[in-house]
């Protein structure tokens, strides 16, 4: 009788399993809903908490004196655009120009998408804030020792979007592929060997915006902010009594 009744124990508790998660299913109606307040509402009414505020306010001041320094002045504003960008031009220029100067070794290429590129350069006044708007990311500036046909790779992806690519020219056909490359003025033979010197972030040596051909490539860092490079760049343009002037020049043929 025992043996029977642990046996009928146990098959109503093997039956109660089987049916209570397809009960639950039956029954359950997911019902989202967001607490009508919060114990503590934020609003533009909510005043000030005067020792929070006292603790911020050095702080503020500091990060407002910084971002409003002006930099340098712009005849007109920098901007992006499909295809060949005067923007693109002038960061992927300066890159060549810092990349150079950081590793002692002259950059054939230099490679800026206008993905990576969040802001214009406005015209007149150009501040570091107006930087931290074009380049909000914390990418490095590195370097890319390339094969022929990697940089083949580079300019077949280039031409299908009529990228410019700093160091070179090219022409675009109709289809989108890459004819009469030229780098540092000379013709582009894809099939010979040596290593090309790319100055480019390291998110899109890394791969971004589908320059996956890049991947295989080890990246060699120079320790320096992409954003930096541009504050810094800017900076030696005033020095110099340069404006900050950038434009489409034709670097891509079609």
């Amino acid at each position: 009788m025992q043996l029977l009744r642990s046996r009928t124990a146990a098959l109503s508790l093997l039956a109660a399993v089987a049916l209570f998660p397809a009960c639950q299913r039956a029954t359950y109606v997911a019902k989202p809903q967001l607490a009508p307040t919060t114990a503590q509402p934020v609003s533009s009414s909510l005043p000030d908490d005067a020792t929070a505020a006292a603790t911020i306010a050095p702080y503020r001041q500091r990060v407002t004196e910084q971002m409003t320094t002006v930099l340098g002045t712009a005849p007109v504003a920098i901007t992006k655009n499909p295809g060949e960008s005067p923007l693109a031009n002038f960061v992927a220029d300066l890159q060549r120009v810092r990349a150079a100067r950081e590793t002692g070794q002259a950059m054939d290429l230099g490679v800026m998408t206008n993905g990576g590129l969040r802001a214009p350069l406005p015209a007149g006044a150009i501040t570091t804030g107006s930087v931290f708007e074009l380049m909000p990311f914390e990418n490095e500036l590195v370097v890319l020792d390339a094969p022929g046909e990697v940089v083949q790779q580079l300019f077949t992806y280039a031409a299908r979007v009529k990228m410019a690519v700093s160091g070179s020219t090219y022409t675009a056909t109709p289809d989108g592929k890459p004819t009469d490359i030229r780098i540092g003025g000379q013709a582009f033979d894809p099939a010979q060997d040596r290593l090309y010197t790319i100055a480019i972030s390291d998110y899109l040596a890394g791969g971004g915006d589908q320059l996956t051909f890049f991947k295989a490539l080890k990246p060699r860092g120079t320790g320096v902010l992409l954003r930096t490079a541009i504050i810094d760049h800017i900076r030696d343009l005033t020095k110099a009594g340069k404006p900050v002037e950038a434009k489409a020049e034709g670097r891509v043929k079609f």
